[in-house]
């Protein structure tokens, strides 16, 4: 006779055993991928910092607040995963705050967990509470950025929580989203078993094949289209799309910052980058275009010339089909025929379809004038990637780091000549691998986002290029290099001050007052290169032009991380295009 027995407890049903609520955060994150999480330490989030370190997640501790927001940052946009943040409450999140507001307006997915004081002790001013008009209301910091923020009142309450904030940061506009968690709450017990829902998958939104159609009858009948790629591109991984629906209409190709490397630099189709630090060659077909179909981009300032109809976009008489997983960008800086809320990748796989065998009007010598309009811009400075001179030519640091790096190497910028000079002049021909902060444009975000793309891909090179000036706001990243085993390189573009401001004032004031290092009326320079040996770290003091190249080699074989100071030239870079803001300089008395 057989007996009933009764049926085993799944994950999935709820169990009368609790568990520390911050145990089985740790557990939560690693069944959803997570490898590594960034942050520092506090005394809010001791007891998650004892549970990451019993669990298979690595903890990559910072210095300092900003660098782990980038370091997440930089590691999201490598493997287009969120990236993690762990934060100790009052200055570790407001420390965290530009790196949090950078990715936010590149829109790289994020998750911040921040600890917060007892919930108990809410409203009394507790040590470090941030209370001045709201009790704990240190959250109301993000809600400017950050896709949502949510405060956790209730433990029962974490695990739908963190569920939609990994939901959240990934779906529609990527994003940031704080989870802020009482310390109390990490400490409590919570049923066993409590994190049984994870992140839905979601099917991205594309195009209705009618409307496909419409498009693809638009660019084959346009005289003059321009298809016009953004980071959303790059982050969908859609590049191998975009090359397709270019070459089956034969329709050229400009980008912006963020959208460098969508097509391989030599493609006979690609013109450039647009705007202020673009190509003649791109600003000028944009502007004579009829149609534009943009993909994955906000029309921003920098890229769309500050939105001047003389120098990159005169929309109208040019008709704009706008394509993007964000509705409110569609129609907000230029008038816009058709908007598409859509995924990149998903909208440019039925594009492509549609375009298979369809006709298309003649392009005639399109091809030969972009090879000769590109080969005429480089001829005003492709001279000076081979010039010995020392301090040493900005283009020629390009030039050596182009030869030394690995194809499918990172490059990690920071601002300044080091971002612009490379979106214009620098070949990029492995999409992904040119990593730049654009709509934030934060100082310090590339000597510490290269650490999470290193710890992302650990098997590939990772350079950081960054200027003196982004490199002196947070050196502490070579300490985190050493301690986290990460053998990075940081090319130091050493102009002794912040060069980009300092040209810029000069060209209308005619000095640099308070843009360059000095001391006593001086130029003060501090030895980075001594700086990292100090750290135990190599590092490389460039004297001459032919170091660079041998120095570059050595280190990206090296297992140590490498500063490479290189004393440089405050060159400007070019600017084909336009920027309101040298419209409104006025120089007094």
């Amino acid at each position: 006779m057989s007996t009933l027995r009764e049926p085993a407890v799944t994950p999935s049903e709820p169990s009368s055993q609790t568990r520390i609520a911050a145990y089985q955060i740790a557990d939560y994150l690693e069944q959803l991928g997570v490898e590594v999480v960034f942050g520092l330490c506090g005394h809010t989030v001791i007891a998650m910092l004892d549970a990451l370190g019993k669990s298979r997640i690595r903890f990559v501790t910072t210095r300092h607040e900003q660098s782990a927001a980038h370091a997440a940052d930089g590691y999201a946009r490598a493997t287009g995963k969120p990236g993690v943040v762990l934060s100790h409450l009052g200055p570790g999140l407001t420390n965290a705050a530009t790196g949090v507001a950078n990715a936010a307006l590149d829109s790289i997915p994020m998750v911040v967990i921040a600890g917060d004081v007892q919930s108990y002790f809410h409203g009394r001013h507790p040590h470090q509470e941030i209370n001045l008009h709201h009790d704990a209301s240190q959250i109301e910091i993000y809600r400017p950025f950050c896709k949502r923020v949510y405060r956790v009142d209730h433990v029962a309450d974490l695990p739908r929580i963190l569920e939609r904030a990994f939901h959240l940061s990934q779906t529609g506009r990527p994003g940031p989203v704080l989870v802020d968690v009482p310390m109390d709450i990490f400490s409590a017990d919570l049923t066993a078993g409590a994190f049984r829902k994870t992140p839905s998958q979601i099917a991205r939104p594309t195009i209705d094949p009618a409307v496909a159609l419409r498009i693809i009858d638009a660019l084959a009948q346009a005289d003059r289209p321009v298809l016009y790629a953004g980071g959303g591109v790059l982050s969908a991984r859609a590049t191998a799309e975009l090359a397709a629906l270019a070459e089956a209409l034969d329709v050229p190709v400009a980008h912006t910052l963020m959208g460098k490397g969508c097509l391989h630099d030599d493609h006979p189709l690609l013109l450039g980058q647009t705007g202020f630090w673009g190509l003649p060659i791109s600003n000028d077909t944009c502007r004579r275009a009829d149609l534009i179909v943009a993909i994955g981009t906000r029309l921003a300032e920098a890229n769309s010339s500050s939105w001047d109809p003389r120098f990159t976009f005169a929309i109208p008489p040019t008709r704009l089909i706008h394509i993007d997983a964000d509705a409110a960008e569609i129609g907000r800086n230029y008038p816009t025929e058709l908007g598409v809320v859509a995924d990149a990748k998903a909208a440019l796989g039925v594009l492509v379809e549609a375009a298979r065998g369809r006709t298309h009007k003649n392009r005639g010598s399109l091809r030969e004038d972009i090879a000769r309009g590109r080969r005429e811009f480089r001829s005003h400075f492709d001279h000076q990637w081979t010039s010995n001179q020392f301090p040493m030519r900005p283009e020629r640091i390009l030039s050596d780091l182009r030869r030394a790096l690995p194809e499918d190497g990172f490059l990690v910028t920071d601002v300044g000549w080091n971002k612009n000079g490379v979106a214009q002049q620098f070949p990029i021909t492995v999409p992904g691998t040119f990593i730049t902060p654009s709509g934030l444009a934060t100082m310090g975000f590339g000597p510490a986002a290269v650490l999470g793309v290193k710890l992302a891909f650990p098997n590939r090179a990772a350079v950081s290029l960054v200027g003196d000036g982004g490199f002196s706001a947070n050196p502490s990243v070579v300490a985190t290099a050493m301690e986290t085993d990460l053998p990075v390189v940081w090319v130091v573009m050493d102009n002794n001050g912040f060069g980009t401001i300092a040209g810029l004032e000069a060209m209308h004031y005619g000095w640099s007052y308070g843009c360059l290092f000095e001391r006593k009326g001086e130029p003060y320079r501090v030895d980075y290169a001594a700086m990292a040996r100090s750290f135990g770290a190599r590092g490389i003091a460039i004297e001459s032009a032919d170091q660079l190249y041998p120095a570059l080699m050595e280190a990206l074989q090296s297992n140590l991380p490498t500063v490479i100071q290189v004393p440089m030239e405050n060159a400007p870079t070019p600017t084909p295009g336009h920027w309101d803001i040298n419209d409104v300089y006025r120089a007094g008395d």
